[in-house]
Formats: C-alpha cells, structure tokens, sequence
C-alpha cells in the first residue's frame, strides 16, 4: 500500500497532466476538423444577384456561344437528353454531354491520357454573371460541408465543380461572388491565388503582395486560394520535381483554365482506381495547355474531385479507391443558365 501512495504521489501530476493534455489535443482535432462553426449565411444564387459586370446585358446576351470540341471520344456521361424551349431566349438544348442556350454552350469530353480518364468540359460563356461560387448550406464558416452535386441542385447549376475547400483552413484570403469573408494571409511557401475580376478574367495573385480589400476593390468576384498555379502567360509553371513536396503520387484532380473571353476549360480527373491511376501536377498542366489555355489553376483534388451536369455526377470520385462516392466539401463552381 505504501508503495502504491508513492507512486501517485510521484506520477498523479504527471497522469493528470497526461490526461488533460490528450483531452485537449482531441478537442483541437475536432474543432478544426468535425465540428462545424458558422460565420455567415448567404443567399442562394437563384435569391439575389451578385456582383455584374457594367457590360452584361443585351450587349453580352448577343454573343456567340459555340464551344470547341477537345481532343479524344465522347462518351455519355451525364442525365438523359432534354430539349426545352426558353421564352425570349430561343432553344435550350441539353444532351447527355453538351449544353446551349441563352448564348452560352458547354460540351463535356472524355479523354484517356497518362493512364486517367480525364472529363473536359469545354464552357464557352455569353456573360460572365454565369460563372459562380456556391458555399455548402449558404454559409460560411468552418466544417461545414455538402456535396457537389446538393450543391449544384440548391443553385440549379448546369455544370458544377468542388471548389478550394476553404473551409478546411483556418487562413488565405476568401472571396466569393463579390462578398469577401476571410483576409488573413496564407501561411506556407505557396501564397499564389487565382482571381476571376467582374468581366470573367483571370488573373493570379500573390496574397504577400495585396490586400483581399484591394482585391475586392479592383473588381475581383471569385478567389481560389489552393493551387498551385499551373499556367500563366501560356506557360506551365510547375515541373517535376515540384511533386515532391505537392503529391508525391498521382490523385484524382480538378482544374479550372481559361483560353480567351469567356472562353474556359474545365477539368477532373478520375483516380485512385484500376481503371484510372490520376494525373502528376505536371500531366495536369500539359492536360490544360493542349486545350490552349494562358492560365490555369489547380483546384482541391483527391476525394474531392466532382463533376456535376445537368444534376449527374459526371465522373467517378474516391477518397480511398474502394468505393465510389462523393466527399462532402465546402464549396463549389458552378456555371448558372
């Protein structure tokens, strides 16, 4: 028995301690990773508009809306084909791969390369008020997740992609449809963004170097703060030897780029599976610069990358390979009819 009081007199602090600490460090794990924390509720798109270009309108609505088909076969990949007809905008035609109407078209191409299948929407815009964020249950906060296709059901999207995950960090600059939320600094050795400004272009930015106020007021509606940057000026910026320390594996990937106005190409890739072993950072950035894009960016990847049209999952996600589904995320990008 005395024995026994000597140890604890020795090591109760230190069990407690002990205890107290592991107690802690879950608690931490849970806030950050679990636990869902909402900052702000926003409007859904179909409820309020958003930041317009001073141009959009009859002007816009009158240009040409005929997308490119990219390279490799087409395969069926989304809902059953529809025709409707749209009041004061002539036809809406979707099919199982392709949309037109209202002066913009998306088709939707599979292509194998690198041992990937790879799914290429090819988005052609009349206006740039189409291109949109969506944010999981229209809030903002921490942990707060849906999937992209509840998503893009909420927002009556056409075509929708996962976004940057904002919500899975604490810091990096955060804006989305013209409202910003977050200004802090991105921690790390990669600080580039890609913002979309009001008339749909591109542009990448370095967080060390402005201000998300500035941003915001040089026109700036949408910021992507994942990355890295695949091309700019019509160049690949990564190499392989930058996968060392992005992936070392290949991983299922999106990607957004832009070829000229209005003009985008967007991308996801399967992988993870026997079918589909995923695309480099390096494959991915050769991916978009045969599609002639100037710039391109590369999105949340891994079991976050989806492909929604016409309210079906276009491609195959995984997070481990073993099953296919989608993982909940916390935001989206979507092209509005």
């Amino acid at each position: 028995m005395t024995r026994k009081k000597s140890f604890f007199r020795r090591h109760g602090y230190a069990l407690l301690f002990s205890l107290a600490l592991t107690m802690l460090t879950g608690y931490v794990l849970l806030d950050t990773f679990v636990l869902p924390h909402a900052v702000a509720a926003v409007e859904t798109a179909s409820a309020a508009e958003t930041t317009t270009n001073a141009q959009a309108g009859s002007d816009s609505a009158e240009s040409s809306g005929g997308a490119s088909a990219a390279a490799g076969g087409a395969t069926n990949t989304a809902a059953l084909a529809t025709t409707a007809d749209t009041a004061g905008s002539g036809e809406t035609v979707v099919t199982n791969n392709s949309y037109s109407g209202n002066g913009q078209s998306i088709t939707i191409t599979t292509v194998r390369v690198s041992g990937t299948t790879a799914y290429v929407a090819d988005v052609q815009l009349s206006s740039a008020d189409s291109l949109k964020t969506a944010l999981a249950q229209n809030t903002y906060g921490s942990n707060i997740t849906q999937t992209t296709s509840e998503m893009a059901a909420a927002n009556d999207a056409i075509l929708a992609i996962n976004g940057d995950y904002y919500g899975a960090n604490k810091r990096g600059y955060v804006i989305k449809n013209g409202i910003l939320y977050r200004d802090s600094v991105r921690q790390g050795d990669d600080t580039q963004d890609l913002v979309i400004y009001q008339d749909g272009s591109f542009a990448i930015v370095d967080e060390t170097e402005i201000t998300a106020q500035e941003l915001i007021d040089s026109g700036v509606v949408q910021l992507f703060s994942f990355g890295p940057v695949l091309m700019e000026d019509g160049e690949i910026r990564v190499s392989s030897s930058d996968e060392v320390s992005r992936a070392k594996t290949s991983n299922p990937r999106t990607a957004i780029g832009i070829i000229d106005e209005l003009h985008y190409i967007i991308v996801v890739a399967d992988g993870r599976t026997s079918e589909s072993k995923g695309l480099s950072l390096l494959e991915l950035a050769e991916l978009m610069d045969s599609y002639g894009c100037v710039i391109a960016y590369n999105l949340d990847g891994g079991g976050s990358s989806t492909m929604v049209f016409n309210g079906s999952v276009v491609n195959n996600p995984t997070t481990n390979g073993k099953s296919i589904t989608e993982r909940s995320v916390s935001d989206i990008v979507y092209i509005a009819a």
